[in-house]
């Protein structure tokens, strides 16, 4: 018979597992508000707009997570895992119901079964992803470091969030019409392929927000930073999905670029190291 073992040795940092628990409950209330929605409903698409706020409010969790166990030095094996579990549910299965909510459903009404076996192309994907990570960042060496291998699954459901926000948004204005949330299940199929790809993403874990920046960098930041305080409304809904896209395609043109450009743009220490083996 197998001896217990002792837990005392397990390693359960507050702060950084408090946002992954943050990032963890922002999915479940998503998953939830999505599979509460009533299309025939006169608040439809209040509610869908109150899980993909939740959505985002999830990626921004995600980013706090793992900054903060970086600079305390309290990375551990059960942050790890229990991130991945958090994301798999904010970031592979909500996605996948919101696209199935407000697409699937009704293109796939006579056979639902087509519906679903879309949404959930994306979720085992978003598994493999995290999986492959976990898989790699346990080998000496082969995790934690600054690339992603494939598309991050909070990226992609970030992307998914944002565009699905800005069609409402675009809709709501009552610009050109068109079934443009058909384009939905086919960014979805596409995030899916590049999150088991082997397109090289960085991680900007080294991204320094403390260190000191060039004059003519923090005119561009304090200029790109003014709008969205003075009018979110209109900036928020083609800003996000934009940015979510750049980062995307980056992952194409990086290898395209010379390392003093790449090494310029995601703030990469002067020490380190820039092999091209991949990490994540």
């Amino acid at each position: 018979m197998e001896e217990p073992r002792d837990t005392s040795r397990l390693k359960i940092y507050f702060l950084p597992n408090l946002m992954t628990a943050g990032n963890l409950f922002c999915g479940f209330v998503a998953l939830t508000r999505i599979v509460e929605a009533d299309a025939s409903a006169a608040n439809f698409n209040s509610v869908i707009r109150h899980a993909l706020f939740f959505i985002l409010l999830a990626c921004l969790f995600d980013l706090l997570d793992g900054r903060l166990a970086r600079m305390g030095g309290s990375e551990s094996p059960f942050g790890r895992e229990f991130d991945s579990l958090a994301d798999l549910i904010s970031f592979g299965a909500t996605p996948a119901f919101l696209v199935h909510r407000i697409v699937l459903r009704d293109v796939f009404s006579a056979h639902p079964q087509v519906g679903w076996f879309i949404a959930s192309i994306y979720l085992i994907c978003g598994a493999f992803r995290l999986a492959r990570f976990n898989c790699l960042a346990a080998i000496p060496g082969g995790g934690g470091g600054k690339e992603f291998m494939g598309f991050p699954i909070p990226a992609a459901a970030g992307l998914v969030a944002s565009l699905t926000f800005f069609l409402m948004w675009w809709d709501d204005k009552g610009f050109a019409q068109g079934n443009w949330r058909y384009a939905l299940p086919i960014v979805l199929l596409f995030l899916s392929a590049m999150m088991v790809s082997e397109v090289k993403y960085p991680s900007f874990k080294k991204l320094d927000l403390r260190a000191t920046r060039g004059f003519s960098k923090i005119i561009i930041i304090s200029l790109c930073f003014g709008p969205f305080v003075i009018m979110p409304g209109l900036i928020l809904p083609v800003a996000l999905p934009l940015v979510f896209t750049s980062y995307l395609v980056y992952g194409f043109i990086r290898p395209r670029i010379s390392r003093e450009m790449r090494k310029e743009i995601e703030e990469e220490d002067e020490d380190e190291d820039d092999s091209d083996e991949p990490l994540n």
